[in-house]
C-alpha cells in the first residue's frame, strides 16, 4: 500500500504506480487530452496514461498504408484527441467512426455478459446519459476535420457499406464481445503489415468475456494480444 497523494504517484484509472508518467506534462499529449475533454463536453475521465497508449498507437501507425476506423466513438474522447495530436488534417488517410450513436445495443450481449453485470453496467451509463444519442453532435465535434467520416449503425451489419480497402489502425471500443469479435475478425485482412489494433477494455476488470472472444479470434490467425495495465490490449501486426 502507498498513499496515492505522494509526488510523483500516478494513480488513476486503475493504476497505482511510482513509474514516469513525465508523457502527461508533455505541451502535444496536453493538447490532445484537452482536445478529447472538449468532445466530451467538458467531463474528464482522468484516463491519461490510457490516453497515451493510443496515442502512441495512432503515430505508430500514421506511415502505414491504409485508414483508421474507430468502432464504439460515442462522444469521440479518444478519436480527437487522436486527430489533434497527428493534425489529421494534413494526413492522407480517412478517419472512419462507427457507432450506433444511439447508446449499446444490449441484445448483443451474451449471457456471460449479463451474469458478469456488463450490460448492467451499460444500462446505467444510458441512463445517466454517458452516451452520445445525437449524432448531429459527432458530425460537429468532428467538423474541423474534413477526412474524418462519420458512419452511423450497428456493429457488425454497418461494416459491409464501408468503402475500405487497407486499415493502419483500428480501434474497438464497444464495451461488447460480439461486436469486436465481428469488428476484428472483419478488419483482419485489411490491416495493413505494420497496422495497429488498440482493444480499449480488453485487459479491463470484469471484461473476461470480451477478452476470451478476442483471444479465440486472435488465436485462429496466429497472433496473440499484449494485455496492458490500463486495461488494453494491444496487436500489431507483423
Amino acid at each position: 500500500m502507498f498513499n496515492s497523494r505522494t509526488r510523483g504517484v500516478y494513480a488513476r484509472d486503475g493504476i497505482f504506480t511510482f513509474h514516469n508518467s513525465r508523457f502527461a506534462h508533455d505541451p502535444d499529449f496536453k493538447a490532445a487530452y484537452q482536445r478529447g475533454v472538449q468532445a466530451s463536453r467538458g467531463v474528464d475521465p482522468k484516463i491519461e496514461w490510457r490516453m497515451h497508449v493510443a496515442l502512441w498507437a495512432a503515430r505508430s501507425a500514421v506511415h502505414v498504408p491504409g485508414d483508421f476506423v474507430e468502432c464504439g466513438v460515442n462522444a469521440g474522447f479518444m478519436s480527437s484527441a487522436i486527430m489533434q495530436r497527428l493534425e489529421w488534417q494534413r494526413v492522407k488517410k480517412v478517419f472512419y467512426l462507427i457507432d450506433t450513436f444511439s447508446g449499446p445495443v444490449l441484445s448483443q450481449y451474451s449471457d456471460e455478459e449479463v451474469e458478469q453485470g456488463q450490460m448492467k453496467v451499460a444500462e446505467d451509463a444510458m441512463a445517466k446519459g454517458a452516451y452520445i444519442v445525437d449524432p448531429e453532435l459527432a458530425r460537429a465535434n468532428f467538423a474541423e476535420w474534413p477526412n474524418a467520416e462519420i458512419v452511423q449503425g450497428v456493429v457488425p451489419d454497418v461494416l459491409e457499406q464501408l468503402k475500405v480497402d487497407q486499415v493502419a489502425f483500428l480501434h474497438l471500443d464497444m464495451n461488447c464481445a460480439r461486436p469486436e469479435r465481428a469488428a476484428f475478425e472483419y478488419f483482419w485482412d485489411k490491416l495493413s503489415p505494420g497496422g495497429v489494433v488498440l482493444l480499449d477494455d480488453y485487459a479491463a476488470y470484469g471484461y473476461d468475456a470480451l477478452a476470451k472472444a478476442i483471444d479465440e479470434a486472435a488465436g485462429s490467425r496466429g497472433v496473440e494480444v499484449l494485455s496492458l495495465p490500463t486495461g488494453q490490449g494491444l496487436i500489431w501486426k507483423q
